[in-house]
């Protein structure tokens, strides 16, 4: 099945649903206890792993992370930097397709804080972050002085 035509089709923003995607394409999600980690994809296994216990929210972020880790085809990277851009472009494209920028820009109106944006966009804080900072976050009324501190 060409996965094109799938993501084409893919509503974006509080409709984008990771987990029927991975269904669609036939990646089991396991659900299990990891230490540290909320999620991986294992190429060998063609599998996703997701911590249990997360709630909703965090799951469908990990889980659309991970999703781009399988459509880009990222195997397990021994090489720290390209380790790093890989998880980095996993989390800004995950953003882009959990947070569309009309449901961004509807909530900007009213909401008052950072955690009140990121939970009616059912995102975690850090992916509301990602994406405020690829915006470059001009005008967004929560985005945090500095900018993201994350590395990967």
């Amino acid at each position: 099945m060409s996965v094109t035509p799938l993501l084409l089709s893919a509503p974006t923003g509080l409709h984008y649903a990771p987990e029927a995607i991975l269904e669609e394409l036939g990646i089991p999600v396991v659900r299990t206890w990891l230490r540290d980690t909320w999620g991986a994809w294992s190429r060998e296994h063609r599998s996703v792993v997701i911590a249990s216990g997360l709630n909703s929210v965090q799951e469908r972020c990990v889980l659309a992370h991970e999703l781009e880790h399988v459509l880009a085809d990222d195997g397990d990277c021994s090489d720290r930097l390209a380790a790093v851009r890989q998880e980095r472009r996993a989390d800004w494209e995950a953003a882009r397709k959990l947070i569309a920028i009309s449901d961004l820009a509807e909530v900007a109106q009213w909401a008052t804080d950072f955690h009140t944006a990121a939970a009616e966009l059912r995102v975690t804080e850090r992916l509301l972050e990602v994406r405020l900072n690829d915006l470059r976050g001009e005008g967004w009324p929560w985005r945090r002085p500095g900018g993201s501190r994350i590395a990967g």
